[in-house]
């Protein structure tokens, strides 16, 4: 009976695009062959002269839209995609996510058959984020550490226990009910980042509704970052909490990040690769750092914004930006 209740959603994937390669196509291919069937695939693609159609000719269900670099923005360009979509559940992915088998999708749908404690109605779903083959070790653990083995699913009773992690969700790879999505207006339509959070947030702290965690939904996905791209990546993701306290204020998040450290370092002497812990411990002062800083922008000077950010555009578009130079 389940089987056929889920059969009844219908599903398409939106992925935001930018100098799209090789990664994107086995994305695409890989979607092509899942046995949950996927109603279109709809690629957002920044700049027009990036994308090329012979290389995608192949893909049957996949439509193509463009914007343009000063367009784009992480929470608008999702809405844009949206917007498309028809289907009863929108699963958005980014282009360097790959599915690790033919179960991602049927693994999302099946996750908004649940619903919390207090029957709570599951809205989103993400999966898991398995790490690529070149992955450093330290990074396969804190992979390990955000996506664990064990699904769940995420309701307001657990703020006090999980802190901001109760938030945590992410659009590598993550399901919506669209339905819901409608209703709730949709992600932020200008952020610089977070969009997925900041949803997951409103969607539990004020809607009373369920975030699933889905760990049968799996992907490879990850970055090999140095101290000063997680310096710059963890400003922006403070900028966005910074910019929306209606979701984030008086949620304990620090405290994750010490606990990180923590286990990774005890993983580190347990695994005998102690020279290895030096490097997690200045790594985790630059992330520190950069949230620091990014908690507080606004007492910053422009020129230190534009060195601190991974995404110089979105500042360039704020009104007045020119003149504060």
């Amino acid at each position: 009976m389940e089987e056929k209740q889920t059969e009844k959603k219908t599903v398409d994937v939106i992925i935001p695009v930018y100098k799209p390669d090789d990664t994107l196509r086995r994305l695409l291919e890989r979607l092509a062959v899942q046995n949950y069937p996927i109603r279109r695939i709809i690629a957002v693609n920044t700049e027009k002269s990036y994308w090329k159609d012979h290389v995608y000719d192949h893909i049957e269900n996949l439509e193509v839209h463009h914007v343009t670099k000063e367009e784009f923005d992480h929470g608008g360009t999702r809405n844009q995609g949206a917007g498309y979509s028809k289907a009863d559940i929108m699963v958005f992915m980014t282009d360097d996510a790959v599915p690790a088998d033919k179960n991602l999708i049927g693994a999302l749908v099946n996750a908004f058959d649940q619903e919390g404690k207090n029957g709570e109605k599951v809205v989103m779903a993400y999966g898991r984020q398995l790490p690529n083959q070149d992955c450093g070790l330290v990074e396969q653990y804190t992979r390990s550490f955000n996506y664990p083995e064990n699904s769940r699913v995420k309701t307001r009773e657990d703020l006090q226990g999980l802190g901001i992690k109760t938030f945590f969700a992410s659009n590598v790879c993550c399901a919506y009910d669209r339905e819901a999505f409608l209703e709730a207006g949709g992600f932020t339509s200008r952020t610089i980042f977070n969009e997925d959070m900041i949803y997951a947030g409103n969607a539990i702290r004020y809607r009373g509704q369920a975030v699933a965690y889905a760990a049968e939904a799996k992907v490879y996905h990850s970055h090999n970052y140095g101290c000063m791209e997680q310096f710059r990546r963890n400003f922006d993701l403070a900028v966005s909490q910074a910019d929306h306290p209606e979701v984030f204020e008086g949620i304990r998040s620090e405290s994750e990040g010490i606990r990180l450290v923590k286990k990774t370092i005890a993983w580190l002497v347990s695994e005998k690769k102690i020279w290895l812990v030096p490097g997690v411990i200045v790594k985790s002062g630059f992330k520190y750092m950069g949230y620091l800083a990014g908690k507080r922008y606004r007492s910053l000077p422009t020129w230190l914004i534009l060195r601190f950010t991974m995404n110089q555009s979105y500042w360039k578009k704020e009104p007045g930006f020119q003149g504060k130079m």
